[in-house]
């Protein structure tokens, strides 16, 4: 029972990553019908932003420090970070150790903008060109972003520890009994992911904003009919989208190293997770994301590994043919959407 319900936390803890980034590819398609191939450019964009900050925070000056001294009896040259400087030793030391969670209030501005200018600048002279078009165009601006970031920050992946309040594990099943040590960051990474969907969907449910992009979702031409500029809202969406994804890119750095190249690993299981969740359905992306998160984690034990070799690279294009057979239009996607 306990390595059965670490295989779920294991599964939800990878689902949260497929489902932000399902959730903004479905964002984006659902009000531009734009398939965006650079949306795990996003999710790197967004993990490097987490890299960038931590590097600033720790760039530091030399200073000499009487209190200490080399073999010769001469004082030591220290360097401090210019936080320990400016906001004292004891608070500057707390603010570079949590680093990463205060990135997040530095990466929404910067992933909004990144989703204003791929949108203005690129995107919307696509919206009326086949999907082939748009995977081409944005499939190249991904590999071009990836070249960028691999030529400023290097090839080899970069450490982006969590807080030390948050390197621990903690017992998840001592209140039934069981013994469940399991990393309190990848459960802080999935309450996190959690937060996230249920703000999206709140916000597109219950605002005046949300109701009017649902509605242009659903019509568009309507909707412009009544003098409301939605494309403008759509371009607004476009960056909570980039933000999304940048966000689950933040939070995902101290699970896994950001690489030049993480964007593209999750982009293909990604638009797998869409696909099955159904295009253009918010609720079947986050839905598919934690479902195939779980599969996975369940593929990819020990037992699974030794009976069929491979199938924890396999299992979700497996399900995913079962389900497109059983379900063309995936799990909960909506009829009309890209059967034209």
């Amino acid at each position: 029972m306990d390595a059965f319900i670490l295989q779920i936390l294991n599964g939800l803890d990878k689902g949260s990553a497929y489902a932000l980034i399902a959730l903004g590819l479905t964002l984006i398609f659902g009000t531009l019908g734009v398939v965006n191939f650079a949306h795990g450019a996003l999710f790197m964009i967004g993990a490097f932003c987490a890299v960038s900050v931590q590097k600033l925070l720790s760039l530091s000056y030399i200073v000499i420090d009487e209190t200490q001294k080399d073999f010769l009896g001469n004082p030591l040259k220290v360097e401090v970070p210019y936080v320990e400087g400016i906001f004292g030793k004891a608070l500057g030391t707390s603010i570079i150790d949590w680093a990463v969670p205060l990135a997040i209030l530095v990466t929404i501005p910067v992933m909004v903008l990144i989703g204003f200018v791929m949108e203005r600048g690129l995107i919307k002279h696509f919206y009326k060109r086949p999907h082939a078009d748009q995977i081409l165009v944005t499939f190249g601006l991904a590999i071009v972003l990836q070249e960028i970031i691999k030529a400023n920050f290097g090839a080899n992946p970069i450490q982006t520890p969590p807080p030390d309040a948050m390197m621990g594990v903690l017992n998840v099943g001592a209140a039934v009994g069981l013994d469940l040590p399991y990393p309190i960051w990848r459960i802080t990474y999935f309450l996190f992911s959690l937060i996230i969907i249920c703000g999206v969907f709140a916000f597109l449910q219950f605002t005046t904003f949300g109701m009017v992009v649902r509605a242009g979702m659903a019509d568009r031409e309507t909707v412009q009919m009544l003098g409301i500029n939605i494309d403008r809202r759509f371009t607004i969406m476009f960056g909570v989208a980039a933000a999304v994804a940048g966000l689950a890119g933040v939070m995902y750095g101290p699970i896994n190293p950001p690489n030049y190249h993480m964007g593209m690993d999750f982009l293909v299981l990604s638009f797998v997770v869409v696909v099955v969740g159904g295009m253009g359905s918010l609720p079947g992306a986050v839905l598919a994301g934690f479902l195939l998160g779980i599969l996975e984690s369940f593929a990819s034990t020990t037992w699974a590994t030794t009976t069929l070799p491979g199938i924890n690279q396999v299992i979700i294009y497996l399900v995913a043919i079962v389900v497109l057979l059983l379900r063309p239009r995936g799990l909960m996607g909506r009829k009309g959407v890209m059967e034209e």
